[in-house]
């Protein structure tokens, strides 16, 4: 039976992309997404793949949405091999922590932090030894170098998302599901903006190497490029 793949935010940009590439390895893709009519149209851009494309109406932020898409997909796969977390926002720009709204601050996290524990949460018992939980997150969250002034909200919620890897990696180590994050670099979507180096190809590249070639032995660990890079 082939590959399945639940791939949120994948109306668009490297959702979307990763959507792609694992319909041409011919995966079953699930495309989580708020918009049904977007949904559609990003299939439509796949044309002939040796996978499927299905759709599936949810919004991450909403727990009730996401529980009742755990159960329309229940109804219809016995098995998720691969949840991509890759819905996320960026709306509160270059503000500092002084004068952003603090409700804006939370919107971010209920998206970008929570909205993966919910989706992990609530579809993890369809997830079988061996399979993958892949969390997008950014450099922008990295301690390493310092903490990133770039998009100071952003920056706090991929921080919080990869500390949120590391607990879930040790949380689903018994279960033999491996919980990794991804930098997919600045890329070239609505988000990115066009002035990003990387294509979506590009930006799409690691996660799906994570969803179908990577070590299944690796978890909590934080990639870019194939790599493992410091968190």
């Amino acid at each position: 039976m082939p590959k399945t793949a639940l791939v949120t935010g994948a109306n668009r940009g490297i959702g979307q992309e990763i959507a792609r590439q694992l319909l041409q390895r011919g995966w079953y893709v699930w495309l989580g997404v708020r918009n049904l009519e977007k949904g559609k149209n990003a299939v439509a851009t796949f044309g002939q793949t040796s996978g499927q494309a299905h759709l599936l109406q949810l919004d991450v932020a909403d727990t009730s949405s996401v529980q009742r898409a755990a159960t329309a997909f229940r109804a219809q796969s016995p098995r998720l091999d691969v949840l991509i977390n890759n819905a996320a926002i960026l709306d509160t720009g270059r503000q500092d922590f002084l004068t952003v709204a603090p409700d804006d601050v939370a919107r971010t996290l209920d998206v970008n932090v929570l909205g993966a524990l919910r989706m992990i949460q609530a579809f993890r018992g369809l997830m079988p030894a061996g399979s993958r939980i892949i969390n997008v997150s950014s450099s922008a969250g990295a301690f390493c170098s310092g903490v990133s002034s770039y998009e100071p909200v952003y920056s706090f919620s991929k921080a919080s998302l990869n500390v949120l890897t590391c607990h879930l990696a040790r949380d689903l180590s018994p279960a033999g599901i491996a919980v990794n994050a991804v930098c997919p670099g600045w890329v070239r979507t609505d988000m990115g903006g066009p002035g990003a180096p990387r294509s979506v190809e590009q930006g799409a590249e690691t996660p799906v190497w994570l969803a179908t070639e990577a070590d299944p032995s690796f978890t909590g660990k934080f990639w870019r490029d194939k790599h493992e890079i410091k968190w």
